[in-house]
């Protein structure tokens, strides 16, 4: 067999966010039939493994984390300008959009990203490894942002679990305030926090600078068959298929949205359970890629990812809908109900008794995997 490799454009991670891209600028703006929605799920589904191959080049010659903060800030700016728009041209259910697709996305990446990445990291290492001091400063941005966000509408005094002019405005300085700070933090002076722990594939930290795959533990990029540090320009080149890519993940999911409300309405459920699926399927990619760096022993990457996730998208989504209010007529509802206040209450509770250890086993991602379960189910069954 020769070793050749294949020119850049018979890869299908090169071919397949152009195809995407060309596949939504066609359907946008129609209701599609059946039998094209499912094709549209496979477009889908080749543009979201191609995203995540184009992030983990980028990660590999950026390092982490600044890796996983390129992904997760992308995936994030695109679903903000997503909701903004649907919310400026009168979608319905735009009173609450913002509050449903933001809330989906913290219980989908701080239970689901974080449950799939602990349960696999431990299902293959015995334990999940992971630093207490990055990843505890990470949740408690996010239970902050998500109390002063999505909490505290449902219990000032402006009628309704809304904020008023000046409330929305303090929370949307306060949002884009923590969010720099955290960013600062995990690129800055402490970014060894956010870093990998080598446990040399015992289960077990250890003080060795040696990397896990050279002692002949845990496989890495170059023995999987990638390079190790790609160039300049393929970097380059893959962040903007990488662009690309989520541009049609967000795009597709939007398209699809009208299949999935008319399945959503043939099982009885709620209008609000569209959001719930949209947001699993732009946040897919960063799904995969958080499993895949399990799969590595680098649970610390996957947990930056989730909680990186959490965090942008409330940091960015909340002052973007305070400047949209210029423009949106109506009611802007933030606060949550009693049965979401209950379910976040109980998932910030449960990760600071997950991270606080710095290890976690297979019962850990099955309790966070099981929230995540509940809150999809009474999205479903309010």
């Amino acid at each position: 067999m020769s070793d050749t490799p294949r020119p850049w454009w018979q890869s299908w991670t090169v071919l397949a966010p152009p195809i995407a891209l060309v596949v939504l600028l066609l359907t946008f703006g129609h209701h599609i039939a059946v039998w094209l929605a499912v094709l549209l799920a496979v477009v889908l589904g080749f543009a979201v493994l191609a995203a995540v191959h184009h992030a983990e080049v980028v990660a590999e010659r950026v390092g982490e984390p600044f890796g996983s903060l390129v992904l997760a800030i992308a995936v994030t700016v695109i679903e903000v300008a997503l909701i903004v728009t649907l919310m400026i041209s009168g979608e319905s259910g735009a009173a609450s959009l913002a509050r449903d697709t933001v809330f989906a996305a913290v219980m989908i990446t701080t239970n689901g990203i974080v449950g799939l990445s602990l349960l696999t990291g431990a299902q293959r290492f015995g334990v999940a490894v992971f630093n207490p001091e990055g990843t505890g400063a990470a949740l408690a941005t996010v239970a902050t942002l998500s109390a002063l966000s999505l909490v505290l509408p449902t219990f000032t005094s402006t009628p309704g679990p809304e904020f008023s002019p000046a409330q929305l405005s303090f929370a949307a300085l306060a949002s884009i305030a923590l969010y720099a700070m955290f960013v600062s933090t995990q690129t800055g002076r402490h970014r060894g926090n956010f870093l990998p722990v080598p446990t040399g594939g015992t289960g077990v930290p250890t003080t060795a600078t040696v990397p896990p795959a050279e002692s002949g533990s845990t496989p890495t990029r170059r023995e999987e068959g990638h390079s190790s540090s790609p160039s300049a320009r393929a970097a380059l080149f893959s962040l903007g298929l990488l662009l690309v890519a989520l541009v049609d993940v967000v795009g597709l999911a939007k398209v699809e949205s009208h299949s999935i409300e008319s399945a959503v309405k043939a099982a009885g459920a709620p209008p609000s359970f569209v959001g719930v699926v949209i947001a699993l399927l732009v946040l897919a990619p960063e799904t995969l890629a958080a499993v895949r760096a399990a799969r590595r022993e680098q649970v610390q990457i996957s947990l930056n990812l989730g909680y990186g996730s959490a965090m942008a998208s409330i940091g960015l989504t909340i002052p973007s809908i305070a400047v949209a209010t210029i423009w949106l007529k109506g009611p802007l509802e933030l606060g949550l109900g009693s049965t979401q206040l209950v379910l976040l209450t109980l998932t910030v509770a449960v990760s600071i008794l997950t991270v606080v250890p710095g290890r976690a086993t297979r019962l850990q991602g099955g309790i966070h995997l099981v929230l995540l379960a509940a809150f999809v189910f009474l999205a479903i069954k309010p």
